[in-house]
């Protein structure tokens, strides 16, 4: 069984990241320079996440993409969310 992690410690790891209300889970919004780019690093993390076995929640219009992290095994967060919330933030680079 996953081990659930402290929202408030995993977000310390993650600067970039912020909580999201009402539930157990970090989120982070990305604006690229046109819709290939972001498709283009959506690309790259639905792979790794694959990889990973653990996959995001998205929200995709046009330049903008949308993530949130959590667990649903877990009803929370777990290591896998800070390693796949890791791999997105190389992913996008200087994108925020």
């Amino acid at each position: 069984m996953l081990q659930r992690l402290d929202r408030t410690e995993a977000l310390r790891r993650l600067p970039l990241w912020t909580p999201v209300e009402g539930r157990e889970a970090i989120s982070r919004s990305f604006i690229f320079r046109t819709f290939n780019e972001a498709f283009g690093f959506m690309t790259r993390v639905a792979l790794a996440a694959e990889r990973m076995d653990h996959h995001p929640e998205w929200f995709n219009v046009y330049n903008r993409v949308e993530i949130v992290l959590t667990t649903h095994d877990a009803s929370g967060l777990t290591e896998r969310d800070v390693s796949l919330a890791n791999l997105i933030d190389e992913a996008a680079g200087d994108r925020a």
